[in-house]
């Protein structure tokens, strides 16, 4: 899953898209490899990799995002470094792009420099959204995505949960509906997710690649420090 020069994280809001994307750029950081984090996430912003800026910086990614008075602005605002990281051949690269369609436009604005035989497209979905809430949307927002992202889905990543209210079964039944949709898109489910307090019990129950997550963005008024010094990013 995260042996591609970029990979870039799409799905609708609510899908946890930003999770994953930060603890695989700490993860990467962490084994010594350099690494850029792009935030080109201009739909309604809640959460956001910007709103981890300082924890990245402490990590050594680099992030590209606005800045200044812009920081929380609701448009579609690109650093313009982007551009010429898409092209280092010698950095990491992870995009969180906005969700859905909308957002998955400013993504399509840099398809003559994304690197398409170096990049993976992973689409983050959470079937307990009311914009996914079965197979058949899925399938449908991805072909959405595709379109105006200029930029084919190469992979899926089942992340259905419940926040703190998640379940092993909430997660295997959003792994169910992911498979259905991989099958008809002719696309694999690369991976489940699972915060770190139930990745164990999810291990156990199926044999699929678990991405054990650590919750870092938060609302700013309420971002959780860093739990532990340990990877944030776990293939079992």
């Amino acid at each position: 899953m995260t042996r591609s020069r970029v990979t870039v994280l799409v799905g609708h809001f609510g899908s946890g898209k930003t999770e994953i994307a930060l603890n695989l750029a700490l993860d990467l950081a962490a084994s010594g490899t350099p690494v850029t984090m792009a935030d080109l996430d201009v739909v309604k912003p809640y959460f956001r990799t910007r709103s981890a800026r300082q924890l990245l910086a402490d990590a050594g990614v680099e992030l590209l995002a606005p800045e200044g008075e812009h920081i929380h602005a609701d448009l579609p605002i690109i650093v313009p470094q982007i551009r010429s990281r898409l092209r280092q051949s010698d950095r990491r690269l992870v995009i969180d792009v906005g969700g859905d369609d909308v957002g998955a436009r400013v993504l399509g604005s840099l398809a003559d420099v994304v690197p398409v035989a170096e990049t993976e497209c992973l689409l983050v979905l959470n079937f307990r959204r009311p914009s996914t809430p079965d197979a058949d949307r899925a399938v449908a927002m991805v072909r959405e995505i595709e379109a105006v992202g200029r930029l084919p889905v190469t992979g899926l990543v089942a992340n259905t949960h419940l926040m703190d209210e998640t379940t092993v079964e909430v997660i295997l039944d959003g792994l169910r509906s992911a498979l259905e949709c991989g099958r008809r898109l002719g696309v694999p489910v690369v991976a489940v997710a699972a915060d770190e307090a139930i990745a164990d019990q999810v291990r156990r129950s199926t044999d699929r690649t678990v991405l054990e997550l650590r919750r870092i963005v938060a609302p700013a008024f309420a971002l959780p420090r860093r739990r532990s010094t340990g990877p944030l990013f776990v293939v079992n």
